[in-house]
């Protein structure tokens, strides 16, 4: 591959909650274990004339929880708005979303830039399947209206191997706070990246971006974007521009595949969802929530050195998860019986 052009990547993470209800409804939210489909759903996920949203206080309050830790600014005003879009898993025709005044703003992980942090609705599952010799598509709902956090960073990421690592750490992250199993062969966290090619030593954003949705996996995100880096290399020696538009992946081919063009901000016709007011903070209050933030993993791996004499790798495979570290501590802090 030449070595004179270089990926501009930015990530969109959609991560969903794990509290006990809905986003805007008192529905249970267990979606993975129902025993059958769409019966974890009322008029309000299923965005039926006149019911009305009610925000799930403990997913806000998780949303900004995960701002704090990534160092984002957390405004003290916010607002949810209506994202319009059709789609067959979307009963309503909008997503309940937030567009410019999301919970959280800035921060940043592994030198790689968070623009924002901002909650949302997730959809209903669409499934594919054969009935009576008939290719039809069925939809379960019981996923529709799941508390989701999207996090959306800058293009900051120049490699597929760069991303996995950023990738790798926010997970670990979102499981240390306990606000979302983050289960990617489930669904549970998903992988978007925004993809385009530049020469080395420009400095303007490409006109283009590509979009690569839903991915499950960190090494099949690296290899999108090495595959998606060829793909528009190909592009520009022509002196073509790659066409902006959302791919999928197909993981059994090493592939991605053209499913839609890219929408921008202005094809969703984002306005304020009027029938939710708008949220308001104290200072004491977004304290408070700081307040519940555990010990990080980086910093929980440098005490473990300091305080254990541990290597970095053994301080590392110690706290890779949070349950890992405790365990260890506990352990390591029973005193011999005399």
């Amino acid at each position: 591959m030449t070595t004179n052009y270089e990926p501009v990547i930015g990530m969109e993470i959609h991560v969903e909650l794990k509290t006990k209800s809905k986003m805007f409804c008192g529905c249970k939210n267990d979606p993975f274990h129902a025993p059958k489909p769409n019966i974890y759903t009322c008029p309000v996920c299923l965005g039926l004339p006149g019911a009305l949203p009610v925000p799930n206080r403990i997913a806000v309050e998780w949303t900004i929880l995960l701002g704090l830790a990534l160092g984002c600014d957390i405004p003290l005003e916010s607002k949810f708005d209506r994202k319009n879009y059709f789609y067959p898993d979307l009963p309503k025709g909008y997503q309940i979303s937030q567009y410019d005044s999301p919970l959280a703003l800035g921060g940043s992980l592994e030198n790689i830039r968070i623009r924002r942090v901002h909650l949302e609705e997730d959809t209903g599952k669409l499934l594919h399947a054969t009935v009576d010799g008939k290719k039809v598509t069925l939809i379960d709902f019981n996923r529709s209206g799941v508390p989701l956090v999207e996090i959306v960073t800058e293009p900051d990421i120049r490699s597929g191997e760069q991303a996995r690592v950023f990738l790798k750490k926010l997970h670990q992250i979102i499981r240390y706070l306990n606000i979302s199993d983050a289960d990617m062969e489930k669904g549970s966290m998903r992988l978007e990246p925004n993809i385009s090619i530049r020469k080395i030593g420009e400095t303007q954003l490409p006109p283009y971006k590509v979009e690569v949705k839903n991915i499950n996996s960190f090494a099949f995100v690296k290899k999108a974007i090495e595959y998606e880096t060829a793909r528009h290399i190909e592009y520009l020696e022509k002196g073509e521009t790659p066409p902006q538009e959302t791919r999928g992946w197909n993981e059994d081919k090493g592939i991605s595949f053209s499913q839609r063009r890219k929408e921008g901000a202005d094809d969703y016709r984002y306005f304020p969802e009027p029938d939710i007011p708008p949220m308001k903070w104290k200072s004491s209050e977004i304290s408070a929530i700081s307040l519940q933030l555990p010990e990080l993993p980086d910093v929980k791996k440098e005490r473990f050195m300091k305080k254990y004499g541990l290597s970095e790798y053994d301080a590392g495979q110690l706290t890779e998860t949070r349950e890992r570290a405790d365990f260890f501590e506990e352990i390591a802090n029973l005193r011999t019986p005399k």
